[in-house]
Formats: structure tokens, sequence, C-alpha cells
């Protein structure tokens, strides 16, 4: 699973304390007055390099220099700002996926102003690829076609830069960016549906079916009516899009603060656990049955039933042939080394299966977290017993992960635009999201039945985390959310990320820990 999530095993089995990043020798955890000026100073130091360097690389380009230079030197500098988020959120005690969002936050609006071209590029993020579309595959002026995607001050700064001399080379860098972020996204859904368990989510039974429905279900209604209120000029398919986003829940978060709480084997553990499955699952149905109707065009019945029923028939025909497709593929590679059939089956099938999700209208990240649900170790039987390979396949798809899933969470923190929260209508939008977020979920709790802290529950399905800055990309990719709406659904996501952990130290710290 994600590197700031856990699985069922790991999760009752992890080390009361470990140290993992060498960045950690000399500061304290925790220790904000030593990490702040720390962190400061690379940064400066980071930003000064990244806003003189560039020019040079792409001069040189013209020259004898390799093309890809440039590319290299824009996507190095973009996970160099990621690990510097990861180590700060890590010693500020905070999720790493809040520190790689702040940073690309304040890389995004700090290059901005200092009118930074790259930065300028990948902070409009579809739009650039759109005018582009525009440009070349209609015909049209490249004058005209920004100004048909892109408005005022805006459209001329990113028409200055892709008509300047080193145009091409941004546009390079841009489509690799958001290249290598969609691939992460796709290998963090990936790694989720391998800790996901079809017989774990039977044992947690009905009471978390329960809370997962609710907790779905109504920061759905509630957020659609909160954008009906607010932005009434907004489109349906808008207010659609944001009701979905959420119902999203993200819990590794949680599942660290039970850990050190000595709570991991509490019955409030297991629900929340089992229900954030089950929700991931309903999630990403009602993203699939939502994308479906933006793309159609409109919210008729016969469009709701026909994605309905195509999501469920993928899921059917993935489940039920998926096992004999990776029966046969796996007997294509009987002859190479166990590492190499791992690695080779699961990319395959896990990117046939991507594929196959958007080829029926669903987004990708579908079929990539059915694959992981359906993809084990127990297939490479050929090699002995499974128990006793030396590496499973979430230890051989993770160092994928762990490259590209940063750039995607520096990538969506760049395209927040601080400018947008200077419109009190926007901050009202967000504060209202905020609150029906908040609402939706902590109400999930009053389903948990009795003997159970409904509190507790409520709290732990608080956080969005990483799936709901994959909702709200998904949804700007789109087209339905525009730039102050996906800076709105961003604050909530790191609101509701950072509050979640103290109040459910708070509601659980007179209960004594559980007995392992």
């Amino acid at each position: 699973m994600p590197y700031d999530t856990l699985n069922w095993s790991s999760f009752r089995r992890m080390p009361e304390s470990r140290n993992l990043n060498p960045l950690d020798s000399g500061i304290r955890r925790n220790d904000g007055q030593r990490v702040l000026p720390y962190l400061a100073k690379h940064i400066c130091l980071a930003l000064a390099i990244l806003l003189t360097a560039p020019g040079l690389a792409f001069a040189s380009s013209n020259g004898h220099q390799d093309p890809i230079a440039p590319v290299i030197l824009g996507v190095t500098g973009i996970l160099f700002f990621a690990i510097l988020g990861r180590f700060a959120a890590r010693k500020l005690g905070q999720p790493s996926v809040l520190g790689e969002l702040i940073m690309g936050m304040l890389l995004g609006n700090i290059a901005y102003f200092f009118h930074f071209d790259l930065i300028m590029v990948l902070r409009e993020g579809s739009a650039i690829f759109h005018i582009v579309e525009q440009a070349f595959s209609n015909g049209r002026p490249l004058p005209e076609a920004a100004a048909m995607v892109l408005e005022g001050e805006t459209a001329a700064r990113v028409l200055y830069v892709l008509q300047g001399p080193y145009g091409a080379q941004m546009l390079q860098v841009a489509q690799t960016v958001d290249v290598f972020s969609r691939y992460g996204v796709i290998f963090l859904l990936f790694l989720v549906g391998l800790d996901t368990s079809v017989a774990e989510m039977r044992s947690v039974g009905g009471t978390s079916m329960r809370v997962a429905v609710v907790g779905v279900a109504l920061p759905f209604v509630l957020g659609f009516e909160a954008a009906r209120l607010l932005m009434p000029e907004l489109s349906v398919n808008a207010d659609l899009f944001i009701a979905a986003t959420l119902g999203a829940t993200s819990v590794g978060i949680t599942a660290r603060v039970l850990k050190d709480l000595g709570q991991d084997r509490s019955h409030e553990a297991h629900v929340i656990l089992g229900a954030a499955v089950m929700d991931d699952i309903i999630g990403l149905v009602m993203l699939a049955i939502v994308s479906g109707i933006i793309v159609s065009g409109g919210v008729e019945f016969g469009n709701v039933v026909k994605i309905i029923v195509l999501a469920f028939v993928f899921l059917g025909c993935a489940f039920w042939l998926g096992p004999y497709f990776l029966r046969y593929a796996i007997g294509l590679v009987s002859r190479l080394d166990l590492v190499e059939a791992k690695m080779f089956v699961s990319y395959l099938f896990v990117m046939v299966l991507a594929w196959m999700a958007n080829l029926v209208g669903l987004a990708t990240i579908v079929g990539a977290f059915t694959a992981g649900v359906i993809l084990h170790d127990a297939y490479f039987r050929h090699w002995g017993d499974h128990t006793s390979h030396r590496y499973s396949i979430k230890d051989l798809i993770m160092p994928l992960e762990v490259i590209l899933v940063p750039i995607f969470f520096v990538l969506m923190g760049i395209q927040v635009k601080l400018e947008t929260f200077l419109d009190l209508h926007i901050i009202q939008m967000a504060g209202g999201l905020l609150i029906a977020a908040t609402i939706g979920k902590l109400a999930c709790g009053i389903v948990a039945g009795r003997g159970i802290n409904k509190l507790a529950v409520g709290i732990g399905m608080l956080p969005r985390g990483e799936v709901g800055l994959i909702f709200a990309a998904i949804g700007k990719s789109l087209g339905v959310i525009n730039d102050a709406l996906f800076s709105s659904v961003v604050l909530m996501v790191i609101v509701t990320t950072l509050i979640a952990p103290p109040l459910l130290k708070l509601v659980l710290k007179d209960k004594p820990p559980e007995s392992i």
C-alpha cells in the first residue's frame, strides 16, 4: 500500500518505533524549532537553483547536448522538492502526502510570482494540453487557442512562454511530468488493491459495510447541496464531481494513530479499516458513474444505468477472467527468474486492466485497483510456496510508487492557485465543503452499532488524503472543476487530514491499550 498507509497484516505487526530515514540523524522527530529553519534553508537553495539552472539547460540543448536533458532536470527538480516536503512532514509528525502537497503549493506560487516559465506551464495542468490540441489538431492560431482555454493575464503569460525560444522544451517537461504523475496514481491504487483482501472484507461483517455506505452517501448528499447553495452558477456535473470527492476516505493516518495508542486490535480499528476498504470500492464505482455522466454530456436515466451496468460488467469480467489471464501469463514467463516474472506479470496485468477500464468509460484507477485486488503472490506457485519467496509483488512495485507518486502530489500542489482565495466567495465555498465533509464522515459512526466508540469511528473516516486529491485531479482533467474549485477541494483535503490525528488521540486517550 502507499507509503502513508498500512496493510491489514503489517498494521498489526509494525514495530513500536523505527527510523528508516537517513535524514533523521541530528534532528529529533516533531522538533519544529529545528526542522523549520533547516527546511527553509534548503528550500531557498533549491529555489535559487531551480530558478537559474533551467535557462542554462534549455540554452545548452540547442547545441550538441541531449535534448532530453531539460526533461531530466525538470522531473528531478520536482522530485527533489517532494523529498524535502516528505522529510519536513515526517519530522513534524504529519503524513508524507501533506508535506509533498504543501511543498508543491509553495513551489508553484513562489515560482509563479518570480515568473518562472516551467512552473507557469505546470501550474495550468491539462489546460496547456488543450491549448496545444486546439492549435495543432484544429488548426487554430496559438493566441486564439490560448484565449479559448485560459483567461486574461494568465493566457497572455502562458502564450509568452509557449511562443518563446524554449516553449517546445517546456511542453516536453510538462508532458513528461503529467505522464509520470498518472503512472504514479495507477501504481498507488494498484498497491491499495494489493492490500485489499476479499476474505478480510467479509470478516469485518455488516458493521463496516453500514459505516462505509453512510460514509460515502451522506458526504455526497451534503457536498452536492453545499455546491448548489453556495455556487448556484456551477453546472450539475461540477456539483456531482465535488460531491463524489467528498465521499472519499484515506485512513493510513488513522491506522498509524491507532497503532501509537495501542488500539490496533480494538473493535474500532477493525471497523474503521474494514469500512475504509469498502469505502474505496464504493467511491471508485461512484467516481466511474459521475465521470461517465460528465463524458456522456448529461444526467439521463439511460446513461446512468448504462454506466452502472458497464462498471459491474467490467468488475465481473475482471474477477472471472483475470485469474485465467494471470495463469496464462505466468506460464509464458515460467522460465524467467521469480523477480522478473512478478515484475513483468504485475505490470502487464495492471496496465491491461487500467486500459480496459478506460475503454469501457471508467477511470483507469478503477482498473488498477481491481488488478491489485485480484493479483496475489500465491499465483506464482511455479517458484515454490509464495510464503518463502524473498520478494513479494508489493516489495517489487513499491520502488516505482515511491518515485512516481510524490511527483503527482507535488504537481497537484503546484496547481493550487492561492490567489483564488482572495475571493470571499471562494473562501465561503471552501468552508462549506469542509463543513459538509466533516459532518458527513462524523455521522457515519452513528451506525457502527453498540459497544463501540462511534465518535472514534467517525473521526477515523475523516481524512481524505491522497484519495480525495486523485478525485479532484480527475475532475480538473475533465474540465469540470475549475481552478477555484480545485483549490477549495485541496484545502478541504488538507484540513480534514490534519485535524483527524489529534482528534482521534483526544477521543481515545482514556481507553486502555488493547492486549496483543
